[in-house]
């Protein structure tokens, strides 16, 4: 039976074992009784609104699935979803991405799909297999799949095996069924020959050739951190900084 559709004990031991916490250790972290916690899951006890909250908090779940334990234990969500067409929350996000100009900057869902990126970005990932460039754009595939970015990334191997790890850490934590999918396809995705050398520098630079020039970048990632609406705590936003002269007056131009 899917956890989704499942009482709320069975949510809540699934995330604990997910957390690889024990009985005792989320006890203790939530000021309750193991043995009500044994009740909890077990179905002895039903939980009250405050107290599913305040689990789901120490296991750090997701708005999107407190919602859904909330369900479970038969009370209506906290949490509003407005989605990122909504436009307010589009506001936020396009503020945010229009700042950063004239560097890239992209937002994406907890699938990876582009949800909007500054003018920057189009000129960089034109050229790409039309395809891989219909809605919904799938970021980490247009990255790695070998009709979109990865021709034209530096260090491909390097870069492959960061995306990789960070998606299947990302698809471990969650448990999202459409990450592991994502993650299956995408390491079934031609590989560069050999294997990925360990980067010496304190982080990974993101290298892609456009047209002549090779831009050189840093990324980082930014969350609303705050976010009390489902779609937005879901956002994440890929900034890129140019690493010398060379890029910053391609991007200037751009």
């Amino acid at each position: 039976m899917s956890t989704r559709m499942a009482p709320i004990g069975d949510h809540l031991r699934s995330w604990r074992q997910r957390r690889r916490m024990s009985q005792m250790d989320l006890a203790l972290e939530a000021e309750i009784s193991t043995r009500h916690l044994s009740c909890l899951e077990t179905g002895r006890a039903m939980p009250s609104r405050s107290m599913v909250l305040r689990l789901a908090e120490q296991l750090d779940v997701p708005l999107r699935e407190r919602n859904l334990w909330l369900a479970a234990a038969g009370f209506a969500p906290a949490y509003p979803e407005r989605g990122p067409d909504d436009p307010s929350m589009r506001a936020a996000v396009e503020a945010v991405l229009a700042a950063h100009a004239p560097n890239p900057a992209l937002a994406v869902d907890r699938h990876w799909n582009l949800v909007s990126a500054n003018a920057t970005v189009g000129p960089l990932i034109a050229g790409a297999d039309p395809a891989l460039l219909a809605g919904p754009v799938n970021v980490m595939r247009l990255a790695l799949h070998p009709a979109g970015l990865a021709p034209r990334i530096g260090d491909l191997g390097a870069v492959r095996a960061h995306f990789l790890a960070r998606l299947a850490r990302q698809a471990t934590v969650s448990g999202d069924p459409v990450l592991v999918e994502l993650l299956r396809e995408l390491r079934a995705l031609p590989a560069p020959p050999g294997e990925a050398a360990e980067p010496e520098a304190l982080a990974l630079p993101f290298r892609l050739r456009l047209g002549e020039v090779e831009l050189s970048f840093l990324t980082t990632t930014m969350v609303f951190g705050t976010a009390h609406e489902v779609a937005l705590s879901e956002l994440t936003v890929e900034t890129f900084f140019p690493l010398d002269e060379t890029t910053r007056e391609a991007l200037r131009r751009l």
